[in-house]
């Protein structure tokens, strides 16, 4: 079987996740990754007319693309809008536009008002309007599992009228994410069997847990091409996350692709990170349990010829097996590990840090050597300095029967801002003391908080530490922020302070949210 083709729409239906929106500084240095270093064979970037910051991204990356030779790997949605889309890719810089056409007649009826045979003239004559811009073009069939499923003589009509056009691929999205893998199988097999000369690609979504199952069936069934995104990032339930294809193609169907194994969990922390979105710590091949061996049982297995693992072994992905630290592992063994993480510490602060380890042992808790930064910073407090917003000092006190008392000094580009609030909570009073400056000093509105949640840290198996996260809405976009410190509130106060510096760099350097849903 020919290698299979793997598109990653990270940076397109991946930022169509709720809360996620990604700075254009960001959008680069994904794209940079997963075409250099991950080795995809192709990225969709954008969605074509969003917002003039949108552009500025995609233009960006098609720039470096160029510069590298891979400017044919960057795709961006378009729609059947007669010139709009292809100018703008063309303006961009962009050679590649996946054309979104309706693959069900309900959608073509309903969200179009079209007959079929209106929506075939529309779509024809933007595919010739992007030929005489030098322009490749592959077809999305929005919505095609229910048109399988429900409209299949208009998928044969449409795919008629559009197999002898200048389409390179096909695209067939599971919109809603509706399909088992037999299904796919066997729409996959009808697909390929009536037009046998056509590249198609398998676009699956994962509302029913079944992403990465229906791509495979996709494989089995004949298509040339799957779209995944980093961690699983999408709509609703998200998109095939791109670690599990890529690791049950080649395990599961013995079939090789592009993607470079060793840099898997390189990018899917930096999109973790540019995201706000924690990858869960179960997650196959990336997360962060998924090669750390708990019960002694095991570990022992593993000295006695590896009894306890798979073809999923951690050099393969540029990790390595790790055993849990707890109150039995001793000052050696500690050492060693900050000693492996690049951690010079004294022996008065190893002494600490032992000693906090020790002290989470005894209550049963799971540590890592992964934890160990966190802990680290938790026993020496250390913090991460600011950026245009810093905070110069704060004090917080409660009393018995007494709202909260916030005293805060903060300074924003460059000038210092003090204030005092009461409030609900000791956070509260923070906040109010903020809002208190904004209104007061600068004459601009606070953002309004959206959502407030308290988990324990990426990486973290222990309560050593608690992150917050925070999402907030700022005129009518959401943000999302995180902090990790020892004490709640110390965290929240971070990641507030966080969101201020995001959204000054936004005034520095406007940037729109897509709002467009597609595939």
């Amino acid at each position: 079987m020919e290698k299979i083709e793997i598109m990653d729409s990270t940076l397109r239906d991946g930022e169509q996740t709720n809360g996620v929106s990604f700075l254009p500084h960001e959008k680069l240095q994904i794209a940079a990754a997963l075409m250099r270093y991950v080795n995809v064979d192709r990225i969709e970037v954008a969605s074509a007319r969003v917002s003039e910051g949108e552009k500025d991204s995609v233009s960006m990356i098609c720039r470096y693309a160029r510069t590298i030779g891979m400017l044919k790997k960057v795709e961006v949605l378009g729609f059947v809008d007669g010139h709009l889309s292809v100018d703008w890719i063309d303006d961009c810089g962009g050679k590649v536009i996946n054309l979104l056409a309706k693959g069900s007649l309900k959608h073509c009826e309903h969200q179009l008002h079209k007959t079929p045979e209106e929506h075939i003239d529309d779509i024809k004559k933007v595919i010739e309007y992007a030929g005489t811009k030098g322009m490749d073009v592959n077809l999305y069939l929005e919505d095609w599992s229910s048109g399988m499923k429900n409209s299949p003589d208009y998928v044969w009509q449409m795919m008629d009228a559009m197999k002898d056009e200048n389409i390179t691929r096909f695209l067939l999205p599971d919109t809603l994410g509706i399909l088992t893998p037999l299904e796919t199988l066997e729409y996959i097999k009808q697909m390929v069997s009536r037009y046998p000369d056509k590249h198609f690609d398998f676009h699956a979504h994962n509302d029913y847990d079944m992403a990465v199952g229906d791509s495979l069936a996709a494989v089995e069934g004949g298509a040339k091409g799957l779209h995944v995104t980093v961690n699983g990032l999408g709509e609703r339930c998200g998109n095939a996350p791109l670690a599990s294809v890529q690791v049950m193609l080649k395990d599961m169907l013995n079939i090789d692709t592009s993607i470079h194994e060793d840099r898997l969990n390189e990018i899917s922390r930096l999109v973790a990170g540019y995201s706000g979105i924690a990858v869960a710590p179960n997650q196959p091949v990336v997360g962060e349990n998924v090669f750390t061996q708990v019960a002694g049982v095991h570990a022992d297995g593993d000295r006695k010829d590896h009894l306890y693992s798979n073809a999923l072994v951690p050099e393969r992905f540029g990790r390595k097996r790790e055993y849990a630290l707890g109150k039995n592992s001793g000052k050696a063994n500690i050492a060693q590990n900050l000693k492996e993480l690049g951690l010079e510490l004294t022996p008065d602060q190893t002494r600490a840090v032992t000693k906090r380890i020790t002290e989470l042992g005894d209550r049963k808790e799971i540590v890592t050597p992964d934890d160990l930064p966190f802990i680290v910073s938790d026993v020496l407090k250390h913090n991460t300095p600011e950026n245009r917003v810093k905070l110069l000092s704060y004090m917080v006190t409660t009393s018995y029967g007494l709202k909260p008392i916030a005293s805060i000094k903060v300074e924003i580009n460059g000038k210092a801002y003090a204030a005092d609030s009461t409030g609900d909570g000791q956070y509260d009073a923070f906040v109010k003391a903020l809002r208190k400056i904004y209104k007061e000093s600068l004459q601009r509105t606070f953002p309004l908080l959206y959502d407030y949640q308290v988990t324990i840290p990426p990486g973290g198996r222990t309560d050593a530490l608690v992150q917050t996260v925070i999402t907030w809405e700022n005129n009518g976009n959401l943000i999302r922020t995180h902090a990790v410190d020892a004490d709640q509130t110390e965290a929240a106060i971070k990641a507030t302070i966080k969101m201020l510096n995001i959204i000054e760099d936004e005034i520095a350097m406007p940037y729109k949210k897509p709002y467009e849903t597609h595939p």
